[in-house]
Parts: structure tokens; sequence; C-alpha cells
């Protein structure tokens, strides 16, 4: 079989190459749908399972080539978009996102718009979202009390719609609408779920709630953005960033456009924050000799009182390594895609204009081969000597090549953040729920409930 273009390259000369392995079973034409949406990761590690690092499956009549292993992923992840398109493989997101924005544009305008948050990652910006970060987690316990419970999932999913919003939207948001904000996120979230990887237009209750939200949100955005402009009044967060950008022709942003931008960022900074710390509190607290190196280390650097600042948290090893091994055992996103929109090469294989291929972080994270004993939670493998996220392509828990996620230092932070305080104040352990992953959303967290008692240190 001959193909004409070539892993990052210009075509290049025609090559021979394999037809990825088919995975046994399916219908005709809806090939394995049905098995993809009742156990769609079950389904990627069976393909694994049977076929070995390259397969191929059947979605709504379209070809799914699975790629797993670094040098898989590098192959597949150094196309360029020109021949490797994430816009036509993530359309599911344009409900979410909205017309015209990221997944609904151009190629050359969707890099503009993901790029304009770059001066809000900075260094003096991250430095005041820490503040921000700690200020919020000492908020979210100051009725605790001595000694109590509380459900991780609900617990941190509205801490972390808190924190996102504030340095995302502003305080203006954060103090008079975060709660219809946390609301709305639910519901905007609820809405990505697998079966819209196949339809997202679907008259299901999930994408009507999903879409109520998209409208509702646009209508805070612009409220906010009205008032600024009005009052003169210049913010320190994603929202001012935004305003202040121009694309390349020189245009200004619309408030439409503004608000699908930060949702999509907020995507990468809140759900990946909110799921991960609850994981990463959940295997601490199940590995009570990493639970105790986590706590020494946070209270021998905040114990008498220093604050939680942007340069004490770079000390903070430890619970970092922590939140890597909960990111590598229960990565957030179980699936990236991308579109052929031409036939190509991908590690020795031939893929058809057309077809999708697919990178699987939780299977990938699950390979022996290069995470020795993978399947065992173990924070160490990230210390000096191992550092087993530094093989290239390897860890993907933030995707990979030039769409690895923008936000996914800003997720770091704050997870390390709102860990430490709580750590620093309270011991914890679980209360015994069973643990398990709830697979019934595109985003990966734990099945709630998942209660956690907590007791004041030296109560």
């Amino acid at each position: 079989m001959s193909v004409t273009a070539t892993a990052g390259t210009a075509p290049a000369a025609s090559l021979e190459l394999k037809t990825p392995p088919r995975l046994k079973g399916g219908l005709p034409w809806i090939g394995h749908t049905v098995e993809f949406a009742k156990d769609p990761v079950g389904l990627l590690q069976r393909a694994y399972d049977e076929c070995g690092r390259v397969a191929q499956f059947k979605l709504a009549g379209k070809n799914v080539n699975v790629f797993v292993g670094p040098e898989a992923h590098e192959s597949l992840f150094r196309h360029p978009d020109e021949v490797l398109n994430p816009t036509e493989a993530y359309k599911m997101m344009i409900p979410v996102f909205g017309k015209g924005v990221v997944y609904d544009t151009t190629h050359e305008r969707m890099m503009e718009q993901l790029h304009m948050l770059h001066p809000a990652l900075r260094n003096k910006r991250m430095r005041s979202y820490t503040e921000i970060i700690a200020e919020e987690t000492q908020l979210m316990m100051e009725d605790w009390g001595d000694e109590g419970e509380f459900e991780a999932c609900d617990f941190f999913g509205v801490l972390t719609s808190y924190t996102s919003s504030r340095c995302f939207l502003g305080p203006e948001f954060r103090n008079e609408m975060s709660e219809e904000f946390a609301h709305l996120y639910v519901d905007l979230e609820g809405g990505i779920v697998p079966i819209a990887y196949i339809n997202a237009y679907l008259p299901i209750p999930a994408f009507r709630k999903r879409d109520k939200a998209r409208k509702r949100l646009g209508e805070m955005v612009s409220t906010i953005i009205a008032r600024r402009r009005e009052r003169g009044t210049v913010g320190e967060d994603f929202i001012q960033t935004l305003m202040e950008s121009t694309y390349s022709d020189g245009t200004t942003l619309t408030d439409h456009e503004i608000t699908g931008i930060l949702i999509a960022n907020m995507f990468a900074g809140h759900h990946t924050s909110s799921v991960t710390t609850a994981w990463s509190l959940i295997e601490l607290l199940r590995h009570p000799e990493h639970y105790e190196k986590a706590c020494t280390e946070v209270r021998g650097r905040f114990g008498d009182g220093e604050p939680y600042s942007f340069n004490a948290m770079r000390d903070i090893v430890q619970t970092e390594w922590a939140i890597k091994e909960a990111l590598r055992i229960h990565p957030p996103l179980f699936m990236l895609f991308r579109t052929a929109t031409q036939d190509c090469e991908v590690y020795g294989h031939l893929v058809k204009k057309g077809e999708w291929v697919c990178v699987s972080p939780i299977v990938a994270h699950r390979e022996d081969a290069v995470f020795p004993d993978a399947l065992r939670y173990d924070p160490d493998r990230y210390g000096p000597g191992r550092e087993e996220d530094r093989r290239p392509f390897a860890y993907v828990s933030f995707g990979g090549g030039r769409h690895k996620c923008l936000g996914n230092a800003f997720a770091l932070l704050q997870m390390k953040v709102i860990l430490s305080a709580m750590l620093n104040r309270y011991d914890f352990e679980l209360a015994g729920d069973e643990i398990a992953t709830d697979f019934g959303r595109v985003v990966l967290g734990p099945k709630p409930p998942i209660r956690v008692r907590y007791r004041k240190r030296g109560a």
C-alpha cells in the first residue's frame, strides 16, 4: 500500500505501509459503536490487548485508528494540522465553546485564539493566582471546625469552580455570580459524554442543558465586560487579557468569542484540577507511606504560618509527584483525537483520508514497558534517577505536540496549592466508600460518593 505523506513533514516519496490490524467483533456499518457507548475505556483496552500498539475499530461508519506507546504518540503528534487535524475530530465541542470559536473556525484563527491567553499564564499573573487559590481553599475550610466529613467529588468541584472563576473571570464573577456559575458549569460539562463523539446534537436532556448553560454563561460574561468598560475597570485575570487582545488583522474579540475562549481554557484549568485533586487525595489516603511523605513536606514548609507563595510552591515536590501519579493512573481525558485530511503514515501504518486517529492516555499509561509495574501507585517514579515522565511522548495526560494543554501549568499549580493548604491544616482518612471511576463521561473522575473524614491537627 503506498502513501505520499509522512510524519511531520511535507509529502514524501511513496512508502509501503501496513494496514492497522482490525479489532474483532462489531456490526455492519455501525461497527463497535454499541460497545463504545457502553464502555469506551473497555473497548480501547480490548483493542490494545488484542491488537497491540496499533488497532482499528469502527464508530458509526468511521474508522478509528488507535496508537499506543511513546514512539507511536510521537509519530502522530508530529504531524502538522494540515495532515492530522484536531478540528474535525472535536466538532463535538462546538456547542460547548460556541460557533466561530476554537474548533469552529480556521486553523489560523484557532491558533490565534488559543495563544491570546499567554500573557495570563506568565509568572507575574501566576504569583497572584497562587494567593487567590490559597485564599479560596482556606475559605472553604473556614467552617469545618475540629472534625467532620465531606464528599470529595462535590467539594473539589465547588472549590475549583471558585478558584477558576476568580482567576479566569475576575472578582466580580466570583463575588456576584459564582453560585449560578457553578451550576451552569456542571450542566455544560454534563453535555460532554461519549455519545457526543458520534452526534453532539441529539435531542437528549444533557445536550439541552448544555445549550441553555452556554447561552446563560455568554450573558454573564457580557455583563462583566460591559460593566468594566463602563467604569474603566482593569482586572488581573484571563477575561481582561482577552478584552485587550486583537487578531493579527487588528480586529478585537466579540463577547461571544471571549466567552468561548474562556470556556475552552476553563475546561483545561477546571476539569483537570477538580477530578485530579480528588484522585490525588484519594490515592494518598490509600497509600499511607506516600501520604506521610506529602504531609511531612507540606508541614515542614508551611507549618510556621508562611504564606502559600508562588516561590514556596516550587519546593513542594512530594505532593507534585503524587498529583502526577494520580494524573497518570486516572487521566481526565481517555481519548485524544485527530482527523486525517489526506492519506498519511503514522508509526509505519497507513491512515486513510477521513479516518480518525486516537491516542488513549489511560491505556498508554498502563504499559509496563514504559512505566514499570504500571498499575502500582508510585509517586517516586518522578523522582531523581527515575523521572519516568521525562521520556518523550510517554506521559500524555496533558496531550502532546503543538496542541498540548496550554493550561497545564495553571492546573498543576492549582492542585498543589489546594492540597498543601488542606494537608497543612488537617489530617484526613477515607470513610470506607468503594473507590471506582465514573466512566459515564468523557472527563473521568471518581464515582461519588467518596466521603473523607478530617480532623484538625492538634485538636
